[in-house]
């Protein structure tokens, strides 16, 4: 059996204001939460055995929507200390018996590929990518397509090839020592105990570790990656919209339960459950559930559940619950 482990305790500070009232990993994305599109992917997976994920800050949001919307062995394992990614797995490992493969998915990121592939190997593997500016990411340096060194957030980058958050562990019980070390040890970097630093134990203990390339990766950790990958999600989707009255420009989703009359929507646009948009238009942007939008164009913005946008407006990242009017 293949055990994940999806983290999913973090505050999403780059992602305030709609992470004061909505955990991060449940943050629309394409008529979707975040964790909803992970989740769905696990399909892919050998052999599929339980499903660990990490909560902390507004745990109770994403246990109800795990247990309303799916029916898989998944146990919640509670994270009271935020202190960084490789903290958060060892909680997890701690509670997992046995060393069956390991595979872990971040919370906050969407993966395109074929699991049952990366899966298949006999050795450990990590997902990554070529980025312009790996500087803000774990990156690795590799040697015949094996990693022999791993840094996290380095400021002088020994390679361009980033860590995408995806970790395929054979070797369960040589990763739960390593990280037995670095909690004990305290490493951290800028307060955070890293992943990194125990894959490259284990990389030091002789583990062979794959590098293997993920072209696949959408980041949804800001708004700007959110909204890049709420456009590369809506052109996966040929379902068109017709609405009497409105124009949808596909790509688009809209949900059956949201009241669109007089407007444009699209492209690129995401409109939530029971969002009303009136005589407006909405481009490149997602809407969350409950939103007013009246009388004004909204672009490149994100609009928190059950908040009003009326009168003028071009681009906006307003939470929950809030009221902006231009209109006198």
């Amino acid at each position: 059996m293949t055990n994940i482990i999806i983290p999913a305790a973090g505050i999403g500070s780059r992602l305030r204001p709609h992470t004061h009232t909505l955990s991060k990993a449940l943050l629309p994305v394409a008529g979707k939460p975040i964790l909803g599109h992970i989740i769905d992917r696990l399909v892919g997976v050998p052999d599929l055995g339980t499903v660990w994920i990490v909560v902390g800050f507004l745990a109770d949001q994403i246990q109800s929507f795990v247990t309303a919307h799916y029916d898989l062995d998944v146990r919640f394992v509670h994270q009271s200390e935020l202190r960084g990614l490789g903290y958060a797995i060892h909680l997890a490992l701690k509670e997992i018996q046995g060393d069956d493969p390991l595979l872990v998915i971040l919370g906050d990121t969407i993966v395109e590929t074929n699991f049952a592939a990366f899966m298949a190997g006999p050795d450990d593997a990590l997902g990554v990518k070529e980025v312009g500016d790996p500087r803000r990411f774990g990156v690795v340096e590799t040697e015949g397509g094996w990693i022999r060194r791993l840094v996290e957030k380095p400021e002088i980058p020994p390679s361009h090839q980033a860590v995408v958050g995806l970790y395929g562990i054979k070797n369960t019980g040589l990763l739960r020592e390593c990280l037995d070390i670095v909690v004990t040890r305290n490493q951290s970097v800028a307060g955070e105990l890293q992943v990194t630093d125990a894959l490259q134990l284990m990389v030091d203990r002789g583990s062979r570790m794959a590098a293997i390339t993920v072209d696949g990766w959408y980041d949804c950790g800001k708004l700007e990656t959110l909204l890049l990958t709420n456009r590369h999600l809506l052109d996966q989707r040929a379902q068109r919209v017709t609405l009497e009255g409105s124009l949808v420009i596909p790509p688009s989703f809209v949900s059956p339960t949201a009241r669109v009359e007089h407007s444009i929507v699209g492209p690129y646009a995401s409109i939530g459950d029971r969002a009303e948009i009136c005589e407006a238009i909405v481009m490149n942007s997602i809407v969350s559930e409950g939103a007013n939008i009246r009388r004004c164009v909204v672009e490149d913005s994100m609009i928190g559940s059950n908040a009003t946008v009326v009168g003028a407006v071009e681009h906006l990242n307003i939470g929950d619950s809030s009221e902006v009017g231009f209109e006198t």
